[in-house]
Parts: structure tokens; sequence; C-alpha cells
């Protein structure tokens, strides 16, 4: 990938970030740290205990493994620069960095929006065809169903990225964010922005629409096939597998839709910014909650691994 000759000579953007409150910046730095310390312990912890219990050796933990992955990884590449960017003077960020930050953040959005598809497509097997569950969802299946979702991410962001590289800039640049939103550095440039718009329409609203609509398919039949049990303790079991999937569905799309309906506005970009901070920072501490509070298997896992005696032995 080439940079244009006006990029290559250094362009520099300044993250506002929240510095138009001075005196929010060391309360914003600490509750940013304390939930990117839950994010990390919870999204790695969550990975270690899926992979030392045989118990959750199945196709949905493996899913969920991933989901964590994911989590961390979208999550630990805007919290650290927007923590220091907290406690500096110099919120600069070259033009290479920003297309960076973006190429990965995107990526890791893109497939945790896919991998909750996926999630749903595998509760949707487990209720409605659990005697053919385990043929159903193989381990090809599975890895495909996987390797497939953050192959998407990687082309969406490759696509998007390369067409911002082509963006020129001059003048003050200054991102009325905390990190490298695409839209943001759209309204920068100097260049015609038509195509770059069009592309971020087009991959924006196909991945949103492609997603819900395998969710909320899975889900209708998921909802007759309960409904059509006998027994309710049956259906509280079916409803209970879903609950904590629903719960991470509705918060992630939620979030995101919600940022679709906001107008594209100066008086808008604050509550942007606070709800990017939601999706950023908040969601991918929360997964992990949602997953475990309810999960026996996982609580107990915790506990074996928590237990003193398991180190003293």
């Amino acid at each position: 990938m080439i940079l244009s000759e006006r990029n290559k000579t250094g362009t520099t953007f300044t993250l506002l970030g929240f510095s138009d409150y001075p005196e929010l910046q060391v309360p914003l730095f600490l509750i940013f740290l304390a939930i990117y310390s839950v994010t990390v312990v919870g999204n790695i912890g969550m990975i270690v205990i899926i992979k030392v219990n045989p118990k959750l050796h199945t196709p949905m933990y493996f899913f969920l493994s991933h989901l964590s992955f994911v989590d961390f990884c979208y999550s630990s590449i805007v919290a650290p620069k927007a923590l220091v960017n907290l406690v500096v003077e110099d919120r600069t960020i070259s033009f290479q960095e920003c297309v960076v930050q973006f190429f990965f953040f995107c990526t890791f959005v893109v497939t945790e929006s896919f991998l909750l598809a996926v999630m749903a497509y595998d509760r949707f097997v487990a209720i409605c065809n659990p005697l053919l569950y385990t043929v159903a969802m193989s381990q090809t299946l599975c890895a495909t169903l996987v390797v497939g979702s953050y192959a998407w991410g990687v082309v969406c962001s490759l696509i998007l990225s390369c067409s911002a590289i082509k963006l020129s800039f001059q003048g003050s640049n200054t991102i009325n964010h905390f990190f490298c939103e695409f839209s943001s550095l759209l309204s920068l440039s100097c260049s015609n922005t038509h195509v770059n718009q069009l592309l971020l329409f087009v991959f924006a609203t196909f991945n949103e629409v492609s997603t819900l609509l395998i969710i909320l398919t899975s889900y209708v039949f998921i909802l007759v096939t309960v409904l059509k049990m006998r027994s309710a303790s049956g259906r509280r079991k079916a409803f209970s597998t879903c609950a904590s999937h629903l719960t991470a569905i509705t918060i992630f799309h939620g979030t995101i839709l919600f940022l679709y309906c906001v107008p594209n506005s100066k008086n808008s970009r604050h509550t942007v910014k606070v709800v990017s901070v939601f999706y950023t920072v908040v969601i991918p501490m929360l997964n992990p909650l949602i997953y475990s509070l309810r999960n026996k298997d996982v609580k107990d896992t915790v506990s074996k691994l928590t237990d003193p005696k398991v180190f003293s032995c």
C-alpha cells in the first residue's frame, strides 16, 4: 500500500478525546483503567477457563472463546491510547498510526458482529435439532465459521483502509474523538470522499442487516420450537441457554443501531463520543461477565482454579 505524497510528508492528527473537560481527566482515567483491567482479566480468564475445562470443549464455548479474544483485541486497540491521551498534553497521532488503529479496530468489530450471528445459529441448531447437534456443528464447520468471520472482518477493513490511504489532508487536523474513526477522517480530508462514504455505507449496512437477519431468523425458529415444548422445565432450560447470548446481542447491536440513528451534526458529536465509549470499552468488559454469571460450569471452573487446595497439591 502506497501513501499519497502529501501523507508521506508526515500528516498528524490531534485526538481531542475528552480534553473539553479538564476537571474530568483524572476521574475518567481511573474509570477507564478499571474497566480495561476488568476487560483484560475477564476475557483472558474466559479463554483460559474454556481451555482447561473439558466440559466446555463444545461448539458454543469454542465460539465464546473467540468472542472473548475479539473483545480483548478491539478494546486493547482503543483503550491504551485513550488512557495515555487522558494524562498527556500531546495527543497527536500520525496518519499511518491512525490508519493502522482503524484497520485493526474495524477488523475485530466486524468479526464480533458475525461471531454473534454464528452463535445465534449455533443456539438454533442446539435447540431445534438437538439430536443432530454434534453432527451438524462439526469441528470443521465451527472452524470454517470462525475463520470466515475473521476473514470477512479483514476484507472489510482492508478495503476501507486502502480507500483512506488515498485521502489528502491539509491545515489543522483535529479529530473530535478518542480514536481514529473512519467518518472523522473523511470529514477532515480535502479530497473527494464520495467513494469512501459509499464504501462505508455499503459495508456497514450489509454487515448490520445480514447479521441481524441471521440472528432474528434463528431466534424466530428457536421461539417456535420452545413454545411447542410440553415441558415447562424444558422451556425454562432453553430460554436460560439463550439468555446470555440475547443480552450480549441486545447490548452490542442496540448500541450500533443507536449510533446509526444519531444525526450527523456538530451537536451530536458529544453523544457519539459517549456512546462510542460504551461499545469500545464497556461492552468488551460486560461480555465475559454476562456469559459467566449465569453459567454453572464456568463458575465451577473459576472456583476450582481459585481454590487454594489446587495450588497446595
